[in-house]
């Protein structure tokens, strides 16, 4: 976003400042690393290069250029904390956690169907209860199955 643009007030920006250069008006990192943010241009230079960087910069169209340069600052940040997997890490581990919660809502579903399925005991009026802890609790009013009718349940 051209919004988040600081003024060129000869200020160098983050890239110029590592790089040890003088920046122009004309630098092509200094809309996307801004000098109050060193670290930044840091993480991407540590793992890219300022030279790639700047090959990506001029092939992503400009409209797409901020979007480019958050996506090159989170994958140097995931990959300087797992410099082997990096962002394909982090994806496989999420999506192995969504694997665990969806095995315990089945678990819970099914831990829930038996007890209800099992569970009997007599009103005051001499009635069968089937549910006595269910209906002294409006179920919908705890949590929904919709919500969870994405995942599928055998």
């Amino acid at each position: 976003m051209k919004g988040h643009q600081e003024p060129r007030s000869g200020s160098s920006c983050a890239a110029c400042k590592l790089l040890k250069r003088r920046c122009t008006p004309s630098c092509q990192f200094a809309p996307y690393f801004r000098s109050d943010e060193p670290n930044k241009f840091a993480k991407v230079h540590k793992v890219f290069g300022a030279s790639n960087v700047s090959k990506i910069l001029n092939e992503v169209p400009e409209e797409q250029r901020e979007d480019a340069v958050n996506s090159l600052v989170y994958e140097a940040d995931v990959r300087l904390k797992d410099p082997v997997y990096g962002c394909i890490g982090a994806i496989a581990s999420l999506q192995k956690k969504m694997i665990e919660l969806q095995d315990d809502l089945i678990l819970a579903r099914a831990r829930l169907a038996y007890y209800v399925d099992h569970t009997v005991s007599f009103s005051d009026d001499g009635g069968i209860n089937m549910c006595p802890v269910i209906d002294m609790v409006n179920v919908q009013d705890c949590f929904s199955f919709d919500q969870f009718s994405q995942f599928p349940f055998p």
